[in-house]
């Protein structure tokens, strides 16, 4: 018998002894997945998850009937946290075995990322380590700054530096640049920002412990638009990209911001914090300011933003939110063609006032559990507060599907990558 555990794919159903409705059948060699003509890739993938969930460490794909997205579908059903590795794919005619490459290379780091522990991953390693996973891609073609701790109150980012300074490992700001031109005067077409929440304790506002436990996965954002980035540029892309990372500890000290802290924002906005759970706006906020500032047309920012997003759309997609409707639209197009789940939700203009203080413009959220109904949408309409051009061109990604605490019949515990290939078609397509 072969050493190696060979999965091959079948379009032709399973023996009958196997059950009526099986998608997965054994030999002596490995397994067989057989396709059907419903939810191909769903099923692929939990049949990579079956596979896996059996302790087979390692596996070979192999025939012609796998394509590139019935072997990414079985990749990402295969790995885990323990094991980011173990598939090798198989070559042939329907396959793009350089896609595939990519596809690896930019999930592989998102995954590092967000599994990785706060110890290790916190404000200024996730800022180096993205600006060097970038510049490794395009070495000439790519430049960063990392503006840090104090720095970020001389350049006016209130919300960064707010959120973090109860840390001892300071907040920061990175703001890279990718101008494959090599032009500095080249108009930048277009700018991410990502929530980067190395560890989320709520602050003063704290988290039960059950809550607290998966929070070093609050900086999915910043991986995600990183890793988009990434795939963008291994897929070709000719544009100018800037790219801004908000990178804090949301930690209890002496030095924490507190509720009733008012805020003021460079664009003069003040902010009451009813929540210091209420974190990843307040630092998405000075992200969309400097994005603002780049007089890129196009604005996509990603968060693990709210658990109200979770509530409406489950794991299984990601919010999407925009005041121009036309192109959240587009967006849940571009999800739709790169195999990942995206939906829109409600933001309107009139957003921005739902959560009203007596004290400053706005207040960050509502005092109430999850920040009272339509919480998802309020974050946005805050958000909505901070970006140009009455937000047209601007879509905003709450990552409900980026993360799972435990394992599903698809997928194992920890980061998912969803919303990384939406990224990077996005800016395919519209930079």
């Amino acid at each position: 018998m072969s050493e190696k555990f060979v999965v091959q794919l079948s379009e032709q159903g399973a023996a009958s002894h196997w059950g009526e409705t099986a998608t997965l059948s054994f030999n002596e060699h490995g397994a067989t997945v057989h396709l059907s003509e419903q939810e191909t890739l769903v099923n692929v993938q939990k049949a990579a998850r079956s596979i896996a969930n059996q302790g087979v460490k390692n596996v070979v794909l192999a025939g012609d009937c796998w394509c590139t997205e019935t072997q990414w579908a079985f990749y990402q059903g295969f790995v885990s946290p323990k094991s980011l590795h173990g598939v090798a794919f198989a070559e042939n005619a329907k396959t793009d075995s350089q896609e595939l490459a990519s596809l690896l290379r930019s999930a592989t780091w998102a995954r590092e990322m967000i599994n990785g522990t706060a110890d290790d991953i916190f404000p200024e390693s996730l800022a180096g380590k993205a600006a060097e996973f970038i510049q490794s891609l395009a070495p000439e073609h790519v430049s960063y700054q990392i503006i840090k701790g104090d720095a970020l109150l001389e350049q006016q980012w209130i919300g960064i530096h707010a959120v973090g300074r109860g840390s001892e490992r300071p907040p920061v700001l990175l703001a890279l640049d990718y101008n494959p031109t090599g032009n500095e005067n080249t108009p930048v077409d277009a700018a991410l920002v990502g929530k980067g929440i190395t560890f989320d304790s709520g602050g003063y506002s704290i988290k039960a412990s059950e809550g607290m436990l998966g929070m070093k996965c609050d900086m999915g954002g910043a991986a995600t638009v990183t890793a988009g980035l990434a795939l963008a540029i291994s897929r070709g892309i000719n544009k100018r990209i800037k790219l801004f990372l908000c990178c804090a500890e949301n930690l209890i000290s002496g030095h924490a911001y507190k509720l009733g802290d008012i805020l003021t924002y460079k664009n003069g906005t003040t902010v009451e914090i009813v929540n210091t759970d209420a974190e990843g706006r307040l630092v998405l906020a000075d992200g969309l300011m400097a994005a603002a500032e780049t007089g890129a047309p196009l604005i996509i920012d990603a968060a693990t933003l709210t658990g109200a997003a979770l509530v409406a759309v489950g794991q299984e997609y990601n919010a999407l939110f925009g005041l121009d409707k036309e192109f959240v639209r587009e967006v849940e197009g571009f999800a739709g063609q790169e195999m990942e789940g995206a939906w829109p939700l409600p933001l309107e203009k009139w957003h921005q006032q739902n959560c009203p203080s007596p004290y400053a413009d706005t207040a960050n959220s509502r005092a109430q559990k999850g920040g009272g109904y339509g919480g998802a949408s309020n974050a946005a309409g805050f958000l909505s507060r901070f970006v140009p051009n009455d937000g047209k061109g601007w879509v905003h990604m709450d990552l409900a599907a980026a993360f799972n605490m435990g394992s599903t019949s698809q997928w194992a515990a920890g980061a998912t990558t969803v919303g990384m290939r939406t990224v990077a078609r996005t800016l395919l397509e519209k930079a």
